[in-house]
């Protein structure tokens, strides 16, 4: 079968009435490459492309729904969930894309299907949800940490591996910030198990709610410790970004009678900066980096 041409493909798709956007996640801030024009009279601009697709999301969403479908992203795998946008009901359908087979350069694609925009839409949906609830329900069992929700350390080592191999070969910087709960075994010892799941909870929350982009990972790696992945910052202002972070889960105001520290729940954290692949080390020991220092 004969290829499409470029130019021709972006004719048909701006004859579409579905919203459609294509980003290319092989990028570090998963570019928007392609926009048609249903979409960009929602937004009411045509300059998207170029865009880090996070940000656009969240601009159309909301933040919380930006999180959820950068982590459906971030899974690789065929995802869709019920969206509103502009006082119209969608199903957001994320669709991953590899022209010709190349896995060289990674794509997803993110359209909008009108509640009732077509028959089988109709039909199917509520089936089709059930299968992809159940789909997601099974990778989250196994890429999530049980107690906090976030990204379990198995997780986050691919995720940390796909995005150093992006950043060494656009020549970017990664960083990485571990929170460890302070005193963390004595809260345990006085309130137990179930009250320390729920303490653990409560400060990932804090943690996912300062993320400053939906497209920046959060993940639990060892009991007391919690690790940010984020791109493109410079060291200062990544230092600011996990005091505001350390300040913020001080505030939930979480009882620690035998803390060394405060009265309340607090986190000390360390600080690695890298431009990756500038020397021979990898993700493996930028991450052992910031965990032994």
């Amino acid at each position: 079968m004969r290829t499409l041409d470029g130019k021709l493909l972006e004719v048909l798709l701006d004859g579409s009435a579905e919203p459609l956007l294509v980003a290319e996640i092989d990028s570090p801030d998963w570019r928007v490459v392609l926009c048609n024009q249903a979409l960009a009279a929602i937004v009411g601009t045509d300059s998207i492309t170029g865009q880090p697709f996070a940000d656009v999301i969240e601009k159309l969403l909301g933040r919380e729904l930006a999180l959820e479908i950068s982590e459906a992203v971030r899974s690789g795998e065929e995802s869709s969930l019920p969206v509103e946008m502009v006082g119209r009901e969608y199903l957001l359908v994320l669709r991953p894309v590899s022209p010709g087979g190349n896995r060289a350069s990674r794509y997803f694609a993110a359209y909008w299907r009108g509640a009732a925009g077509s028959e089988t839409a109709a039909g199917d949906s509520e089936t089709h949800q059930a299968l992809l609830k159940a789909k997601r329900r099974i990778r989250d069992l196994s890429r999530d940490d049980p107690v906090t929700g976030l990204l379990n350390g198995n997780s986050f080592a691919e995720v940390l591996a796909h995005d150093w191999a992006v950043a060494a070969r656009d020549k970017s910087a990664l960083a990485l910030v571990c929170f460890s709960v302070d005193d963390f075994a004595a809260y345990l010892e006085v309130f137990g198990r179930h009250a320390t799941d729920s303490c653990l909870r409560r400060v990932a929350q804090a943690i996912r709610r300062c993320l400053r982009r939906a497209s920046d990972v959060v993940a639990r790696i060892e009991a007391d410790k919690l690790i940010v992945l984020s791109h493109g910052s410079d060291e200062a202002a990544v230092h600011e970004f996990a005091a505001t972070i350390a300040a913020t889960i001080r505030e939930l105001g979480l009882h620690h009678p035998h803390s060394k520290v405060s009265r309340f729940v607090t986190v000390s954290f360390q600080v690695a900066h890298k431009q990756a692949g500038k020397d021979k080390s990898g993700p493996t020991d930028f991450l052992k980096s910031v965990l032994e220092s």
